[in-house]
């Protein structure tokens, strides 16, 4: 059996972000543990395309997380306290995220339960409903 070389992490951003999102975060992780005080240019550029990549994936995932919390019954201190933003910051990604899904059709129907959003804005309180 041949040993197999391992794959250099990618060190452009177009290419981490090709990866598996969970793939990413070992990759990651690999390079920041493996980085030294002689580390050269490309272990830089690949923890750095890495870290991009992590960051631009867990934007988009993040709003959905949110709405499983506040479907669960979370409230909207615990999620602040969770993700680290303000509650206002939450609420409008939250939201922003809510819209899109609204209007996205799957079948004649919306991603997200319009009824569900409406309990949710409901439960959180004034000035957070449309």
């Amino acid at each position: 059996m041949t040993p197999t070389r391992p794959v250099e992490p990618p060190v452009r951003f177009a290419d981490a972000e090709k990866i598996n999102p969970f793939k990413l975060l070992l990759d990651l992780h690999d390079c920041a543990v493996a980085r030294t005080a002689t580390s050269g240019r490309d272990d830089a550029l690949a923890e750095l395309a890495l870290s991009a990549a992590v960051v631009s994936w867990w934007t988009r995932w993040q709003p959905s997380m949110i709405h499983a919390a506040l479907r669960a019954g979370a409230d909207l201190t615990d999620i602040a306290d969770a993700t680290g933003l303000g509650a206002s910051e939450v609420v409008r990604r939250w939201q922003r995220w809510a819209d899109v899904q609204m209007r996205l059709d799957i079948g004649g129907r919306p991603s997200v339960d319009p009824a569900e959003v409406q309990a949710i804005e409901r439960r959180l309180g004034p000035g957070v409903n449309r």
